[in-house]
């Protein structure tokens, strides 16, 4: 079985509708729940998860999107390991470097964003959620 990480867009196009990234998030998603995979989210993301459903749908539906993910998605924990380790990737943007960090940590199969250009060279695949389900596909 596939275990990999869901990047914040990912989860974010699922709970926000976001047209037309929402259409493969969802699936995927559901691909999720029918147990076709092991879905990961790290505890940081689920702090940008709230601040940005908030901001664009409103906070009843933030706390939805939290309680959500926290019922779904299996939760990875950020400590100083984490963060040390994300200072030393190439990537520019450190919150991309976490995930990475938490994914490398955690030995999971796959990094799943829609941001793939973002995420520099490492030793883990990132795929975008159609490369996913496709990836699902062949295996099922």
């Amino acid at each position: 079985m596939i275990h990999a990480l869901l990047d914040t867009n990912v989860i974010l196009d699922v709970f926000l509708e976001r047209h037309p990234w929402s259409v493969d998030a969802t699936t995927l998603w559901q691909a999720k729940v029918d147990n076709l995979f092991v879905a990961y989210v790290t505890a940081t993301s689920l702090t940008d998860i709230f601040y940005i459903t908030r901001r664009h749908a409103g906070r009843e539906k933030a706390w939805h999107a939290i309680q959500f993910s926290l019922d779904q998605l299996s939760v990875i924990s950020v400590g100083i390991n984490e963060l040390e380790l994300a200072t030393t990737l190439e990537g520019s943007d450190f919150e991309d470097n976490l995930q990475i960090a938490c994914a490398l940590r955690m030995r999971l199969d796959a990094i799943v964003t829609r941001n793939f250009s973002d995420f520099s060279d490492n030793n883990i695949p990132i795929l975008t959620p159609q490369q996913m389900l496709l990836r699902l596909s062949e295996d099922n």
